[in-house]
């Protein structure tokens, strides 16, 4: 797909790595719908990148809704980027006890069925786009994590919803197939985000002395070519890139 006038939509796309995609898409022609549960940092990425806001739980079934009335703005929606979720580190069993059940079930509802909710939704309005030159209706593309392959102790909750994602690309591509819609995911490593620049000098330089090339943590700007690379290269389906410099998590 191209993204210049494409009809592209962004979750998470108050902050972060959503926000830099948001941006970057823009950069390129893109329409953009900037979604993220915090309505002013959305309306502030949408001013920014003459775009559109969207204040959206994802795992709402009203999310429907929402996207209907940004496709009635914007056009046809041709792509999606769920970049939304949420981090936290618990142990399944620590000082206190086991895990509250409620923080597993938080942290798989916010970032695998908000994910998966997105996508259902995002794909049942794409099949009735008309194809592009490449014979496309839309692409996808979701967000893991590292984790998902080399999580850590107290991640148990979170690399099991990241893992979740990146089993999720390739049954979602096949079964997308008929409707010309391609799935990817980027599962990014250690990204120097608003929440991590906010920490100390020494302690960056520690995280990102584990990365074997290069010897620093992601920009998000990086992130952001590679989602683009996922929407725009047709022959790329059903694919998980990890982007990590090299990176092997150890256990802690």
């Amino acid at each position: 797909m191209q993204l210049e006038k494409s009809h592209i939509a962004v979750t998470g796309g108050g902050s972060g790595l959503g926000e830099a995609t948001a941006r970057f898409l823009a950069e390129k022609g893109a329409s953009v719908t900037v979604i993220d549960r915090n309505g002013e940092a959305a309306q502030r990425v949408a001013n920014a990148i003459d775009g559109r806001p969207l204040e959206l739980d994802v795992t709402s079934e009203e999310a429907g809704k929402a996207l209907d009335r940004a496709i009635a703005d914007l056009g046809a929606l041709r792509g999606l980027v769920n970049c939304a979720g949420i981090g936290g580190a618990s142990r399944i069993v620590g000082r206190d006890g086991p895990m509250p059940l409620s923080d597993f079930e938080k942290t798989i509802r916010v970032n695998l069925i908000g994910t998966f909710n997105m996508l259902r939704l995002a794909a049942g309005r794409m099949q009735g786009n008309e194809p592009d030159e490449g014979g496309e209706r839309g692409a996808i593309v979701n967000t893991a994590s590292v984790a998902a392959f080399d999580g850590q102790i107290g991640q148990a909750a979170y690399a099991a919803s990241k893992g979740g994602i990146v089993s999720l690309a390739l049954p979602a591509a096949r079964e997308l197939a008929r409707f010309a819609i391609r799935v990817n995911t980027v599962a990014p490593g250690i990204f120097l985000t608003p929440l991590l620049a906010e920490l100390p000098g020494e302690v960056q330089a520690g995280l990102a002395s584990a990365i074997p090339f290069p010897h620093r943590l992601g920009a998000p700007s990086e992130f952001a070519e590679a989602v683009g690379f996922a929407l725009t290269n047709g022959y790329l389906n059903g694919e998980v890139i990890r982007l990590d410099g090299g990176l092997r998590m150890p256990p802690r």
